[in-house]
């Protein structure tokens, strides 16, 4: 059951809101001065304050109200507190939520609009808790996954690709092929070099190819090796990659370019472990775990016949999914820090244009950007000019016209924000709804809370 602290000298005050919230199942404590109520506070824990502007008699001034509320400020800065004012100190009252206090209401109260205060302050702190609860977890698993395997350096700060590190992770000890697929750009071969690192083979070589970046004509050559005279400009024999990852790692990139006789070859090699070199009738035997990675759609491939759907189950033993940067908006501004090698920081708005960017070419696009900017910035901090995202996209994750209308409530309240330097208060008042509102769409909407005041 929640609970609240009533900070009043006058106890018909406190009886009249102990029996108010006791029909809403809310427990209350009741204080008679500023001195009992601080004492109170560091004795048990509540979820709300409601404190008078004035204690001592014939007192009208709000001074004692204003210290209460900045003692209660400064001891606990995430407690809400609802401040109960007389007309006459209404100035007074304004001003301190604009120093933070959650809200005001003017005696005599309105018990309807105290209630509907009171619970959307009390749903957002749970939600706070809950939220809080939720990074203490997620902080404990991303520690003990570091701790328990070899990450190469990799930022897991989003759940979603904690989900997929993890998975490779406890993959990584068999000797099975692995499929990773995701958006160019969004560090498969990261994932790769995690899976290798925790294997059996951790200390065999680990050998990468892009398929794609090979001409048709010679990724056979790249794959199995040639010798002399095998094709034009073939000069003397040569090894290919299978050969150089024996007893450690291979990993091919972009599988979904591979020609359809290198498909053939590839599929007799992950099931037989034999291969002959271009010009060669000798074969030769070698041991590689196999990882492979595309951002195609395969299936669609087999289905139009560019990909054997034999070869497609070989490699896909076990299938890594990594989102794209924009579904994972936890990893961007852990990364933007990793790759600001130069220790300048990014200022507010510069993280703030970070997060609201779509990010289309994902990883490798942030590490542009953000190494660009620390060369071109004279500033001590980098902004958000110096990034030079002029295209600032939202990703949408939900479709039709749900999705729309969230981001248009995004950008309405990014606006706002912006418009009024990012004061709640201000912002609450440009939008014509209450700060717990703009708190609720903030969370909603996944915004830096702490740069917020």
């Amino acid at each position: 059951m929640p609970s609240i602290l009533i900070i009043d000298d006058n106890a018909s005050v406190g009886t009249a809101l102990d029996v108010l919230f006791s029909l809403h199942d809310i427990d209350t404590l009741h204080a008679l001065s500023p001195e009992q109520g601080l004492a109170l506070l560091e004795q048990q824990p509540v979820d709300l304050v409601i404190q008078d502007m004035n204690f001592t008699e014939d007192t009208t001034s709000g001074e004692e109200g204003e210290a209460l509320f900045q003692q209660i400020r400064a001891r606990h800065p995430d407690l809400p507190v609802i401040l109960l004012t007389a007309w006459t100190h209404l100035s007074s009252a304004v001003d301190l939520v604009k120093a933070g206090a959650a809200d005001y209401l003017a005696k005599p109260w309105d018990d309807r609009k105290l209630l509907i205060t009171v619970n959307n302050l009390l749903e957002l702190s749970e939600t706070r808790r809950e939220l809080d609860r939720r990074r203490d977890r997620e902080q404990r698993d991303r520690s003990a996954l570091e701790a328990r395997y070899d990450l190469r350096g990799a930022v897991v700060a989003d759940p979603a690709s904690e989900r997929v590190v993890n998975l490779a992770c406890q993959v990584a000890r068999s000797a099975l092929p692995v499929l990773i697929t995701g958006p160019n750009g969004a560090g498969k071969e990261k994932i790769a070099e995690i899976i290798q690192a925790n294997s059996l083979v951790a200390k065999g070589p680990f050998v990468a190819l892009n398929c794609g970046a090979i001409p048709s004509e010679l990724i056979e050559a790249e794959l199995f090796g040639a010798e002399a005279g095998a094709y034009t400009g073939a000069n003397k024999a040569r090894e290919g990659k299978f050969e150089a990852a024996d007893g450690g790692t291979l990993f091919l990139d972009e599988i979904g370019n591979l020609s359809a006789s290198g498909q053939m070859k590839l599929l007799r090699v992950l099931e037989t472990g034999r291969f002959e070199r271009l010009g060669s009738n000798r074969e030769r035997q070698v041991k590689v775990r196999v990882i492979s990675a595309t951002n195609a759609d395969l299936p669609t491939m087999i289905r139009d016949g560019q990909f054997r759907e034999d070869l497609y189950y070989r490699l896909n033993t076990v299938e890594l999914a990594l989102p794209a940067l924009a579904d994972r908006p936890g990893d961007i501004l852990p990364l933007a820090e990793r790759f600001l090698d130069t220790g300048k920081p990014l200022s507010t708005a510069a993280a703030t244009a970070l997060q609201r960017h779509a990010w289309p070419g994902n990883v490798r696009e942030l590490l542009n950007r953000v190494q660009r900017a620390a060369i071109v910035s004279d500033a001590e901090l980098i902004t958000a000019a110096d990034l030079e995202l002029s295209q600032p996209l939202l990703p949408i994750t939900a479709h039709g016209l749900h999705g729309a209308k969230q981001v248009a409530e995004r950008e309405t309240l990014l606006h706002a924000l912006r418009q009024n330097d990012f004061n709640i208060t201000a912002c609450a008042r440009h939008m014509q709804v209450s700060r717990v509102t703009v708190y609720r769409l903030c969370r909603k909407h996944q915004l830096a809370l702490p740069e917020l005041r």
